[in-house]
């Protein structure tokens, strides 16, 4: 999962859980169903302008508030490749690894540095993103290398099982 393509979707600082997974969702048996609810507050066109392979690039503070999984999986089921923001909600920073989505802490950007739609690649492994639309690279601290082999095998509960299975 070293290199990561995708175009840059622009969100604010402070988005909450309630804010990614309005709570009337909450009761959807239906994970895609709930998927199509994703960010309705914030952005009422957010599932019709995502496309899958985009990355996500958000200020500060992202996915506060409740650690309830579902704010993590609709981004896994609507294709985001990679979550990009000045900080995050430390459980929710940890569940974006466990379903295999890279949380990238960059807390150094502004408009100048990352605009809607802008062509994106990351290389986890060299902790660098170069923004292709505006000839750009921008270094972040790697995650570890634990948090790197989790994200390799497609999330934590994919490593359990090849772990299991031997």
């Amino acid at each position: 999962m070293d290199e990561l393509n995708g175009f840059a979707y622009i969100l604010g600082d402070d988005i909450n859980t309630d804010d990614i997974v309005p709570s009337h969702t909450l009761t959807m048996r239906d994970p895609h169903e709930m998927a199509k609810c994703t960010l309705e507050f914030i952005d009422p066109q957010f599932v019709k302008k995502i496309d899958k392979g985009n990355i996500i690039v958000a200020g500060e503070n992202f996915g506060t508030g409740s650690s309830r999984e579902e704010a993590v999986n609709v981004f896994k089921i609507l294709g985001v490749k990679a979550i990009i923001a000045k900080s995050f909600a430390r459980i929710y920073f940890r569940n974006l690894i466990n379903v295999g989505i890279p949380g990238i802490t960059l807390t150094e950007w502004n408009e100048n540095t990352f605009s809607k739609g802008d062509n994106l690649e990351i290389s986890l492994d060299n902790g660098v993103i170069f923004n292709k639309t505006k000839n750009i690279k921008v270094e972040f601290t790697k995650l570890p290398e634990f948090l790197t082999k989790i994200l390799n095998e497609g999330g934590i509960i994919n490593q359990l099982k090849k772990i299991l299975s031997k």
